[in-house]
């Protein structure tokens, strides 16, 4: 067998095809999660909303690194379950995902703070 990532499918025995494509389902959610936040980040820039300019900037910052880390834990998190379910051990835990609530409640604040100041 000749798959990519090797370092993923040379792992174990193959699942059950049902938990696969549910983790990859999982991938394209982080996936469109991803672009959301840089979707975010443009709009922010590109509409040049009334309010200050510096915390527009902070909140468009913001937005770009989550989206970074979430085109980041979608694949990690994608590998990592993969090889989870080839080896029939525990699923990992949730990782990057904890840090990007947490940034997209900063991110939202922000945006809000600059709207009244």
């Amino acid at each position: 067998m000749n798959r990519f990532p090797q370092r993923v499918y040379r792992h174990g025995d193959e699942p059950d095809p049902r938990f696969s494509l549910a983790n990859e389902r999982t991938f394209l959610a982080w996936l469109r999660t991803a672009l959301a936040m840089y979707a975010g980040a443009f709009a922010l820039e590109a509409l040049a909303l009334p309010e200050a300019t510096a915390w527009r900037l902070a909140a468009a910052g913001v937005f770009l690194v989550l989206g970074t880390l979430a085109a980041i834990q979608a694949w990690i998190g994608w590998s990592q379950t993969e090889k989870a379910l080839r080896d029939n051990k525990p699923l990992p835990g949730l990782g990057v995902g904890g840090v990007l609530v947490v940034g997209v409640i900063v991110a939202v604040a922000l945006v809000t703070v600059g709207m009244f100041v």
